[in-house]
């Protein structure tokens, strides 16, 4: 006599409505001062032509559209994802994502890994630039102070304090050179 080993346990199987049911509009779950819907309002007005030039315009189309996938990564960096299977398991899980995916299907973590390497990498620059511009005009940003690392650096300088103007562009060209190693750093993840 053959026996079946189950793998799966079927957890419906006893209970006709186990199956938590998610109403099919997601706008209403989402608070109107959410930061997703900020963060989505402030990418739509942003120029995607650089980043869709990457694309070839022969062969397959992308599985999720770059100007979604550019909101995903955004929105998941904001909040301190930053591991791509983290990224793929929040498209499937989190609400604020699947609003963003707007009902598509989500993207799998090669996929994330793939538009961050391939297709981001060279029009990063120019769409982060659009969007500090973005939020200037919004009156979101002053560029009163520059933060970097955390460390507020002040404008005024002590009266008593001398400093001289080649040690001012030397430091100034450290800080441009740790600031592009870094932008690599996360170009490579």
């Amino acid at each position: 006599m053959r026996t079946t080993k189950l793998t799966t346990k079927n957890y419906t199987e006893f209970q006709q409505n186990y199956q938590l049911k998610l109403p099919l509009e997601l706008e209403m779950l989402i608070p109107v001062d959410d930061s997703v819907r900020l963060l989505s309002q402030t990418l739509e007005g942003l120029n995607y032509s650089k980043l869709y030039q990457a694309y070839s315009i022969k062969g397959r189309k992308p599985a999720v559209d770059p100007k979604v996938m550019f909101k995903v990564l955004t929105y998941a960096y904001m909040n301190g994802i930053y591991a791509t299977h983290k990224i793929e398991q929040s498209c499937r899980r989190d609400i604020n994502f699947l609003w963003l995916i707007a009902g598509n299907k989500a993207p799998d973590h090669a996929t994330v890994a793939r538009f961050h390497q391939k297709y981001l990498s060279d029009s990063l620059d120019d769409l982060f630039d659009q969007m500090v511009n973005v939020l200037y005009e919004m009156g979101e940003i002053k560029f009163e102070n520059v933060f970097i690392d955390g460390t507020k650096i002040e404008a005024n300088a002590n009266k008593y304090t001398f400093v001289w103007r080649s040690a001012v562009n030397k430091n100034e060209m450290k800080m441009f050179e740790k600031i592009k190693v870094m932008v690599d750093e996360i170009n490579r993840k």
